[in-house]
């Protein structure tokens, strides 16, 4: 090999050519490229100790490598362009393939480490590592026992197979995949060798890799297959696939039962649950090109909250879709950003915050983000870059409906939009110095969640303040006298108070008098237990197996969180469908008696917690 073709510029152009790793920004390549280790190896050298592939990529530049394993007696033959370990060889295979040089090769690696960090980062890049996601490495959907589930719903993945699943070997050639697919009339196929799942081909990718790319097609297969796909097993609710397809932009899943495949479900398949599909909005988003084009897609919210309502889903899920639409929204105009004025000058990560980053959104929403900037910056250099960046990705929020945030919470604002040594002093002297100002902006701050980006940036800075609120007396003393400012509306002898003045006279504030005050409670139990949960659900579970809070007081409270949501949710749809713009004031008349008994439930609930927490603060507990 010749030392010219051991460059980062080697690297950098077979990740550009490459059918996963060119979903990568070019900017973020180039940053990529010296990261990559290149080793070259003689034919039959082994490339890694057996057991060891769960520790790098390897990524072929040139020459080819079998995978062996000899207790299955199980060979793969891989090629230039093909990938191999950590992320991308089967879990199940990793500590007992062999990985080696069927002919002179020349190999770059990259650590197990930096492939996490990276396919949490960008979604795009995360449906090639399913494995992660699997593993819970790489922003996973909720769990099929965390009480998700949409009434697709309260359908099970199984309920969605239409038949038997379509399989072919491995070494089939990739004409004969074709005419199978074609003489069955369906959209994919499963590999399999041996009873194991190998990969999965579509009739994208028979357009993409095989007749855009003028590949052979007597070639296996294999060659073009997503290797060890992104499964669900059979019991799984269908709310949870209807999240990952939204999430990682997919059509096609493998269903499984334990290890045996038992057949394969589709967004179509979805889609004839649900008329209003999460997957096909946000496939929609990743396609367009222009902001007018992704506000012409977001008046697809509204309508998909109605249908959501009308399928009685639950406030947990509607929330979590709802947001993963607004997270591809926002994803999708940083791509049109970074395209428009280029390759940003540093490190940054684009952060969430208030319901958004609590993945609690409504189709009434406000904007409210901010941007974490690496300590590298320089406002002289780099300043013009990052004001037009946030400019553009705020503006195209507002035109997509998420109007300007009126205390302007924005990375559009100078002051959020900030170096991480920056952010790491605003929350020292809001714990530090808890006055109203600080409180109200903790509020707001504290619940944050990267959307895009380098994540390492927020995660550390997380790490630091929680470590700095946990056990802080002083503060979390402020913090319960402001979580206590917002109180459920409960009068004399337990009855429900109105808004008695404006133009919201005769109703009750769903979101100040309810839902707040919850969100309230659970971010200072999660500040004083150092829980790192942002939903306000996970925050709530969380603390209660740290012992901030008891299980029942826990469980309380996430039921009334739901059921004030629901009807926060159900409200808007009545008033989208009567073509009202949705808002948080509900009408008692809208409610049945039985609905109102359980409203004063759920309001008797946050109001004897807050009197607990009080009493706390008031003697002092903390």
């Amino acid at each position: 090999m010749n030392p010219e073709q051991k460059t980062p510029a080697t690297v950098l152009q077979a990740l550009t050519r490459h059918r996963v790793w060119s979903q990568l920004d070019p900017a973020t390549l180039a940053a990529l490229a010296p990261r990559w280790e290149q080793t070259q190896a003689d034919v039959g050298s082994p490339l890694l100790p057996q057991g060891r592939l769960h520790s790098r990529t390897g990524l072929i530049l040139g020459g080819t490598v079998d995978l062996h394993d000899p207790d299955l007696d199980m060979a793969v033959h891989l090629q230039a362009g093909d990938m191999f370990g950590f992320g991308a060889t089967p879990t199940q295979h990793l500590t007992t393939w062999q990985a080696t040089a069927a002919s002179d090769c020349h190999i770059a690696w990259l650590d197990a480490e930096t492939v996490t960090s990276l396919c949490r980062e960008h979604g795009a890049l995360a449906y090639f590592f399913p494995s992660l996601a699997a593993a819970g490495q790489a922003n996973p959907a909720p769990a099929a026992d965390s009480g998700v589930h949409l009434n697709l719903l309260g359908t099970s993945v199984r309920a969605l197979i239409k038949r038997e699943p379509i399989t072919l070997a491995p070494e089939t050639s990739i004409r004969a995949a074709a005419q199978q697919m074609c003489d069955l009339r369906v959209s994919s196929v499963l590999l399999v060798q041996q009873g194991h799942l190998f990969g999965l081909v579509t009739d994208r990718d028979l357009r993409n890799r095989v007749v855009a790319q003028g590949l052979d097609i007597n070639r296996p297969v294999s060659d073009i297959a997503t290797l060890a796909p992104l499964t669900l097993q059979a019991q799984s609710p269908a709310f949870e696939a209807l999240l990952l397809m939204a999430r990682h932009n997919i059509h096609h899943m493998p269903v499984m039962d334990g290890a045996r495949i038992v057949g394969m479900i589709t967004a179509t398949d979805l889609a004839e649950q649900h008329s209003t599909s999460p997957v096909y909005l946000a496939g929609d988003v990743y396609k367009q090109t222009t902001v007018e084009g992704l506000a012409r897609t977001s008046t697809k919210i509204r309508p998909l909250q109605q249908h959501l309502a009308s399928a009685d889903a639950s406030a947990y899920s509607t929330g979590h879709i709802i947001t993963t639409i607004t997270d591809a929204i926002t994803t999708r105009l940083i791509h049109l950003a970074e395209a428009q004025l280029g390759p940003p000058p540093v490190d940054y990560v684009w952060v969430a915050a208030g319901s958004q980053a609590r993945s609690e959104q409504t189709a009434k929403s406000d904007q409210d983000n901010c941007l974490v900037l690496d300590d590298r910056y320089d406002e002289a250099a780099h300043g013009d870059y990052f004001r037009a960046f946030s400019r553009f990705v705020c503006d195209g929020l507002a035109d997509c409906g998420y109007i300007h945030c009126p205390g302007e919470m924005m990375a559009m604002t100078d002051k959020w939009r900030q170096p991480r040594a920056r952010w790491a002093q605003y929350f020292q002297q809001w714990v530090d110095k808890p006055e109203p100002m600080a409180l109200m902006l903790t509020c707001v701050f504290f619940d944050l969640r990267a959307i895009h980006g380098k994540t390492d940036l927020l995660d550390s800075l997380r790490q630091e303040v929680l470590q700095r609120t946990r056990g802080n007396s002083l503060f979390l003393a402020h913090m319960v006298g402001n979580a206590l400012k917002h109180r459920p509306p409960l009068g004399l002898f337990g009855t429900i108070s109105r808004i008695r003045g404006g133009e919201n006279a005769g109703t009750i504030d769903l979101k100040h008098s309810g839902i707040v005050p919850i969100v309230d409670l659970a971010r200072v139990y999660a500040l004083a237990g150092g829980a790192a949960a942002v939903n306000t659900h996970d925050r709530l579970e969380q603390v209660a197996q740290a012992g901030e809070v008891s299980p029942q007081s826990a469980r309380d409270l996430r039921d009334a969180l739901e059921f004030l949501s629901k009807l926060r949710i159900d409200h808007q749809a009545r008033q989208m469908a009567r073509g009202q713009a949705p808002d948080n004031f509900l009408a008692l008349e809208e409610l049945s008696n039985f609905e109102r008994s359980h409203l004063k439930e759920a309001f008797s609930v946050v109001q004897t917690l807050q009197g607990v927490l009080g009493q706390r603060y008031q003697t002092g507990r903390y």
